[in-house]
């Protein structure tokens, strides 16, 4: 009988599982997110030229960027790729579209010959309306 009570007077501990680490560890991912997402825009470091009108239209279509930085690499929509490459990429997401406007931004430290070969080529490209070049607004 002295066993009986001695199991009986025994009760099971159920361990608990602390969940506070693994909210602290979520929310403190959340936040870092949250911080680099809106710099993980700005990776192309492009200096733009001034300019004193502003040229910014309210068109719906897609808009195509092609980027040069101070080193030559040509990017287009951020993503950094060779030039006929470009090229291939910008026929087949144009597709039969008509007037696609085509943005280039170039820093202030690329020759001008560079920039205009890179217009002339893609004016090459069927459904391009115009290729216009970004600046910024000055201040």
């Amino acid at each position: 009988m002295r066993s009986r009570r001695r199991s009986r007077g025994r009760s099971l501990a159920i361990p608990e599982v602390s969940l506070t680490p693994l909210i602290d560890t979520a929310l403190t991912l959340l936040i870092i997110f949250m911080i680099t997402a809106p710099m993980m825009t700005h990776i192309i470091k492009v200096e733009l030229p001034s300019s004193r009108t502003d040229e910014s239209s309210g068109h719906e279509q897609q808009e195509f960027i092609v980027s040069i930085d101070k080193q030559k690499n040509l990017y287009l929509n951020a993503q950094k790729m060779a030039m006929g490459t470009l090229i291939q990429k910008l026929k087949t997401e144009i597709g039969k579209q008509e007037n696609t406007v085509v943005f280039v931004q170039a820093d202030q430290g690329v020759s001008y010959g560079q920039v205009i070969d890179v217009v002339d080529t893609l004016k090459t490209v069927g459904g391009i309306k115009y290729v216009a070049l970004a600046t910024k607004q000055a201040l």
